[in-house]
């Protein structure tokens, strides 16, 4: 991807068609997803997945990051996931989610816990309650610049 300038429409596109989001908080809230909108709700930074869905949504770096979060519908919607996440009765991430899209979101709040800054309350909430405040080293390895991710195979 050659232009990566921040692009935050193209989430708030894939989360608006045929009420995708609506749908994913109302999974969450259950307790249980059931269907595929993790690479654009909850995203992680690109170069964590290898698949055409995580290369067209991984968030570009931290200037697409805090574009996210400073957006009228994106930040809110991404604090929202979190807080409903929050509210289920279980620490257990992978028995709302499933393992891979665990790993996913442990990426994802790590992301924006590194890019809200002061405001990363519910991002540092969700590391705290189900990975045990460990942040995803991946994206940190990508947020310092280190290589080594090539071997990464759970965040297709």
């Amino acid at each position: 991807m050659s232009d990566l300038s921040p692009d935050p429409e193209r989430f708030v596109t894939a989360q608006d068609e045929h009420g995708t989001y609506d749908a994913a908080l109302a999974e969450l809230r259950r307790g249980r997803k059931t269907s595929h909108w993790m690479w654009f709700v909850l995203p992680q930074l690109l170069g964590l997945g290898q698949s055409a869905m995580a290369q067209r949504y991984g968030v570009r770096g931290l200037a697409e990051a805090r574009a996210y979060l400073a957006h009228p519908v994106l930040g809110p919607r991404l604090r929202e996931c979190g807080e409903a996440l929050l509210a289920l009765g279980t620490s257990d991430v992978e028995s709302v989610l499933g393992g891979i899209d665990a790993m996913k979101l442990r990426s994802s709040m790590t992301l924006f816990a590194h890019a809200a800054d002061g405001e990363a309350d519910v991002f540092r909430a969700v590391l705290d309650r189900f990975f045990d405040g460990d942040e995803d080293e991946a994206t940190l390895a990508l947020l310092d610049g280190r290589s080594g991710l090539s071997g990464r195979a759970a965040t297709p």
